[in-house]
């Protein structure tokens, strides 16, 4: 990132857990040699960001936030049940948003309802979840094993042909 002043750099992602579609930086339409060609001669160029509800020119409604479905699956090393419930009742406790979760002792699932702008910021979004809140929560140290994301239609569909993940009923922290 040589070449970007930090005085005019906008902040980029650093979403919340919720309604975090995340940021994306943006640039003029110039063509890539161009650019490279300015900033060779010491041109430098200012990063902005786009908060979730703004639109681009031009953009139809549906590329405003919308919800997404995810699921995140974990797993890793044994950890006593008693200790890997805790965490999650933290987690669900921490981001209400969450749905349910389903644990054993060497793996869980979460599964709540996004709010982002594409399935590309609610992934980033769920990728970071249990990392992040790691250490808060006191989670367990697994690895991230599962990723879906489907949007609401998608979701209702699946749940209306019976198939796809079960209702998110009852709402809460369960074993297997």
């Amino acid at each position: 990132m040589s070449g970007v002043r930090p005085e005019t750099a906008a902040p980029r992602g650093g979403s919340a857990s919720r309604g975090g579609a995340g940021t994306r930086g943006t640039t003029g339409a110039r063509s890539g040699a161009a650019r490279g060609a300015n900033r060779a001669g010491g041109e430098e160029r200012a990063l902005t960001s786009v908060a979730a509800g703004d639109r681009f020119r031009g953009e139809e409604p549906e590329h405003v936030p919308r919800l997404w479905h995810v699921t995140l699956s974990v797993s890793g090393a044994r950890a006593p049940l008693t200790e890997v419930r805790r965490a999650l009742e933290q987690l669900a406790h921490d981001h209400p948003f969450l749905l349910t979760s389903r644990y054993a002792d060497d793996h869980a699932e979460i599964r709540y309802w996004e709010e982002a702008r594409d399935l590309h910021d609610a992934a980033a979004v769920a990728l970071r979840l249990w990392g992040e809140h790691r250490q808060t929560a006191g989670l367990p140290p697994w690895e991230i094993v599962g990723l879906e994301v489907i949007d609401r239609a998608t979701y209702h569909q699946r749940i209306a042909a019976g198939y796809g993940p079960a209702p998110a009923t009852p709402v809460g922290v369960h074993p297997f």
